[in-house]
């Protein structure tokens, strides 16, 4: 009975190191899709520090799958020196998500300052070509978030590219998808997106930035339940 009770205790450890194996994999997988997403939008903040908690998650996850093929082997082997080794370095992760969550919330709070200080700065830099890198951005996000200038397409007149061009237009990527013949002339704004960017790219990067706060909180809350299970 005795030797029943250790067997089920043993494959229960060791079904939760591979739902631990699966937290780590989608954590890290959270983290490159924050990483990724946030590199498209680059140049509207100034910040690198911002990703920190990104590359925070990501390193989490690599070492919480590390971590999750310990305890396993030491679970099977019945090693009390392995299990006390990988509760400690569970404390150790749990304490480092606490500081993602922290530090998520700062760099959050700061996004729309960042955004602000660089936003007009980024619109000035553009020259409509596609070698040029702030003029990809400018396209993409106006493309991806429906939106034009930086407040709305008015904002337009007051950068340089329109200015040179003289040909009273926006660019192309201002143009909304079911308009046809779209050419970005000011003289038919409606064929325009009306929203400006500024607020979508801000809020774009707050949302982006709250996966990694409730990755590292939902995570958080596992390895709590886990070493719960485990004492």
């Amino acid at each position: 009975m005795g030797q029943c009770g250790i067997t089920s205790s043993k494959t229960v450890l060791v079904f939760l190191n591979l739902i631990f194996w699966a937290a780590a994999g989608i954590l890290c997988y959270i983290g490159a899709y924050v990483f990724i997403t946030y590199d498209d939008y680059d140049h509207f903040f100034e910040d690198v520090y911002t990703l920190i908690p990104a590359v925070i998650i990501i390193a989490v996850g690599t070492l919480l799958f590390i971590i999750g093929l310990i305890g396993c082997c030491a679970t099977i082997r019945e090693s009390s020196c392995g299990l006390a080794t990988f509760a400690a370095i569970l404390l150790l992760v749990f304490v480092t998500e606490c500081v993602v969550v922290v530090l998520g919330y700062t760099y959050r709070a700061k996004v729309e300052d960042e955004v602000n200080h660089s936003i007009q700065k980024v619109y000035n830099q553009y020259n409509g070509t596609n070698t040029d890198a702030p003029s990809r951005a400018i396209d993409y996000v106006q493309k991806q978030l429906h939106c034009c200038g930086i407040h709305n397409y008015s904002d337009w007149r007051n950068t340089r590219w329109f200015k040179e061009s003289k040909n009273n237009s926006v660019p192309v990527s201002c143009c909304q998808p079911n308009i046809s013949n779209c050419s970005g002339t000011l003289t038919r704004p409606a064929d325009l997106y009306q929203e400006g960017c500024e607020a979508l790219v801000v809020k774009k990067l707050k949302e982006i930035m709250m996966y990694v706060i409730w990755a590292a909180l939902t995570f958080a809350s596992i390895q709590v339940n886990r070493t719960t299970s485990f004492i």
